[in-house]
């Protein structure tokens, strides 16, 4: 379990949301979801993990400022993407989150002094970005036009920038030699405190019907604990540029969940992205052998 394994792996976790949180009862609100999903997946991390709670004790000044600065960036996921869905559609908010966020994060980690992106990584995401969209989108290129709305796309790239930060953050604290499930339990556990109070203010009965109560135990348990538990794992030997590329194979998964579960069917195009999307995966992850 290193080099982009567990990344591959957070990505296949992820891929399950869709479909999961599909079966949620009604009354149970897009942001309450992802609320609920949050608050028990973070607390989850923070109490599991004894390097979480003696890691802002242990840290550096600085070292605290980036815990808190993850936790914000955390909270700040699911407070845009959910409204992004709402507004603009879960195919086009999911490309342009998805898809922004490895740039965010090469501009972010250029900007920091961290890393400078390779070539072979710009051409792996733009390869993978468009197979992305071609998958995604594919329906509605080929059965009509994409609801485009301008807030929506705004608030979708924020989602997008939110991941590339905690994911830079992370990446860099545990670089410094800091344990992963204490990087990752730190800023989880923040960000649930942060998030709580959306919780608290929706409609919360749609939490004692138990496939509502079922449906945050997959999220909260197997797509935020487990899920960030491997990608923390998986950011001590994978910047995270490649990271957020890789993860990328998200929509993959749930476009073959939909197929396989839930009876959809996806257009020749979606197919053609998909086969775009995995070639553009191995690019980056294949290692290239060099001549003596």
């Amino acid at each position: 379990m290193s080099g982009p394994v567990p990344i591959l792996v957070t990505a296949l976790l992820w891929g399950t949301t869709g479909t999961a949180s599909s079966l949620a009862p009604k009354g149970a609100g897009p942001a309450a979801i992802g609320a609920a999903a949050l608050t028990l997946g973070g607390l989850l991390l923070f109490f599991s993990s004894r390097a979480a709670r003696v890691l802002p004790r242990t840290c550096t000044a600085r070292e605290r400022r980036l815990l808190a600065m993850g936790a914000v960036a955390v909270t700040g996921y699911p407070l845009s993407f959910y409204p992004a869905v709402a507004r603009t559609g879960v195919a086009v908010a999911t490309v342009i989150a998805l898809g922004s966020a490895p740039v965010f994060a090469g501009l972010l980690a250029w900007l920091s002094r961290q890393a400078r992106p390779t070539a072979r990584w710009a051409w792996a995401t733009v390869i993978a970005v468009l197979g992305c969209a071609l998958l995604v989108l594919g329906p509605q290129l080929t059965g009509g036009s994409a609801a485009v709305n301008p807030l929506g796309v705004l608030l979708a790239a924020v989602s997008g920038f939110s991941y590339a930060a905690y994911s830079l953050i992370g990446g860099t604290l545990i670089g410094a030699g800091h344990a992963s499930d204490g990087v990752m339990g730190a800023m989880f556990g923040g960000a649930a405190v942060l998030v709580l109070p959306v919780l608290l203010l929706s409609d919360e009965r749609w939490l004692l019907d138990p496939r509502g109560l079922a449906v945050v135990l997959h999220l909260g348990v197997v797509t935020t604990f487990l899920a960030y538990r491997l990608f923390g794992l998986g950011l001590r030997h994978t910047s995270a540029q490649v990271a957020t590329t890789l993860t990328l194979a998200e929509p993959a998964v749930a476009a073959v969940l939909g197929v396989a579960a839930l009876g959809e069917r996806l257009p020749v195009a979606s197919w053609c992205g998909l086969a775009v999307l995995a070639a553009a995966l191995a690019f980056l992850t294949v290692p290239v052998r060099r001549r003596n």
